[in-house]
């Protein structure tokens, strides 16, 4: 005996309709179960941090990074002047370096004239000596040997 065409088709969608709702009830003790799982296995060490706290830890944050971009605007400022100051001396270098090779060849030039001066003194020194070995000997006085009387 075959049930009614209705009859069949209204018991199939009540069996899928619980199975469907069984399936759901089983789904959510499933969560329930892996929730309360999850929770005991890895409670909370620390509680969590306040709108309050995080406010304040915000602000500090908020004030050390200014007080960083002043010492970086600090830095940038003596960088420059670091930097101006390192130009002008290797200008300064270049300069001195002129002078210092214009000063070497005034002091070769007064080495020289030294040295020409100290072989002509040298020269001037040694003639008297070499003549007064074979010249005469100085003239007498002009009031003769006796002095003045």
């Amino acid at each position: 005996m075959k049930p009614p065409p209705f009859l069949a088709i209204a018991l199939r969608r009540t069996l899928v309709t619980v199975g469907v709702a069984g399936s759901l009830v089983v789904g959510a003790v499933t969560v329930q179960a892996a929730a309360a799982w999850t929770a005991s296995s890895a409670p909370l060490a620390a509680a969590p941090v306040s709108t309050a706290d995080l406010i304040t830890r915000l602000t500090d944050e908020q004030a050390r990074t200014a007080a960083l971009e002043q010492q970086i605007a600090d830095l940038t400022a003596r960088t420059t002047g670091l930097a101006t100051a390192l130009d002008s001396a290797s200008k300064r270098v270049v300069t001195d370096s002129g002078t210092a090779k214009v000063l070497r060849a005034q002091l070769v030039a007064a080495q020289k004239k030294l040295a020409a001066l100290t072989q002509a003194l040298q020269a001037a020194n040694l003639a008297p000596a070499s003549g007064a070995s074979g010249a005469a000997p100085p003239p007498a006085p002009a009031n003769g040997p006796g002095g003045d009387d």
